[in-house]
């Protein structure tokens, strides 16, 4: 892998976290030191400063591949046939195994659930995912059970036809009932578990919303988006100061409302079938957790 720096005096270990995102800064320290990184074929020091036209280049190591295990772990199923799986996923499931989720997660149930009927683009840790969504976000997630239909959905989401439609309680109150945050997103610049409205290495994210009650100094809202990138309703959220009730990361630390994470849920979807071309909508009821902060509001007023 070789990365190409513009400018002079950065230090290297920023500058390459930075512009690759899928790897940590710690993980870009761990090849410094092992001698992983070199510019005109000599080591880089985890200290030294990039200099323009620099080229560097990164000797990642080999990915061992663990087999991913089958577990037997309940599947709320709202959706199912030959090519597509819409499962609706409880707060605080993993999707697919990661660092400190190795199993236990949407994939160990997938593969228990649907043996070897999942499509295999996104290769062994993710079977069949498409889309992806927070651990501590509920809600309606499509599973593609061949490459053909994955094929067909991925599409969809690039060209967004198929929708996503989430209900959210956020902090503060809406003089309007409706409106759109159309503003990038990029990994926030000090903290890279967090992603930020930014102009700098970011995309394009829009997100529709509008007010399905007023509570106060909270508000119940559905959200739809147009686009799908990491967090985007959490940081849209924050960034319009209304954040998610219940939210640890972008919103308030103190609990709020008896949540134990963001009070954020997928609640509708609508896709065209890749094989019949009919299109599908799929919902599911507000979990428990949801329902019993609006309550609490509504006991409040």
């Amino acid at each position: 892998m070789q990365v190409v720096a513009e400018n002079s005096g950065e230090r290297v270990d920023v500058f390459l976290a930075r512009r690759l995102p899928e790897l940590t800064r710690s993980a870009v320290a761990r090849l410094l030191e092992h001698n992983a990184v070199t510019c005109n074929g000599m080591p880089v020091k985890k200290n030294a400063k990039t200099f323009g036209g620099a080229c560097y280049e990164l000797t990642l190591p080999e990915v061992r591949q663990v087999p991913i295990e089958a577990q037997d772990i309940p599947l709320d199923v709202v959706f199912e046939d030959e090519d597509v799986l819409v499962v609706n996923k409880p707060k605080g499931l993993v999707v697919h195994p990661a660092a400190g989720h190795a199993d236990g997660t949407l994939v160990n149930a997938l593969l228990h659930h649907c043996g070897d009927s999942l499509s295999g683009i996104n290769g062994e840790k993710r079977p069949g995912i498409v889309h992806r969504i927070d651990m501590d976000t509920s809600g309606l997630l499509i599973v593609a059970k061949n490459d053909f239909a994955h094929q067909s959905l991925a599409a969809q989401l690039q060209d967004h036809s198929l929708r996503r439609t989430y209900e959210c309680i956020v902090r503060g109150g809406f003089k309007a009932d409706s409106g759109v945050v159309d503003a990038p997103i990029g990994r926030h610049p000090t903290d890279r578990k967090r992603m930020a409205v930014t102009e700098k290495n970011s995309r394009n994210a829009v997100t529709h919303w509008e007010v399905v009650e007023r509570y106060g100094q909270y508000t119940h809202l559905r959200c739809r988006l147009e686009t799908g990138r990491t967090h985007q309703i959490r940081v849209h959220m924050a960034y319009i100061n209304h954040p998610i009730a219940g939210d640890p990361i972008y919103g308030v630390k103190k609990p709020e409302l008896g949540l134990t994470g963001q009070c954020l849920h997928a609640r509708e979807l609508t896709f065209v079938h890749p094989r019949t071309g009919e299109e599908i909508t799929v919902s599911c009821e507000l979990p428990e957790e949801f329902r019993n902060a609006l309550k609490i509001l509504k006991n409040n007023q």
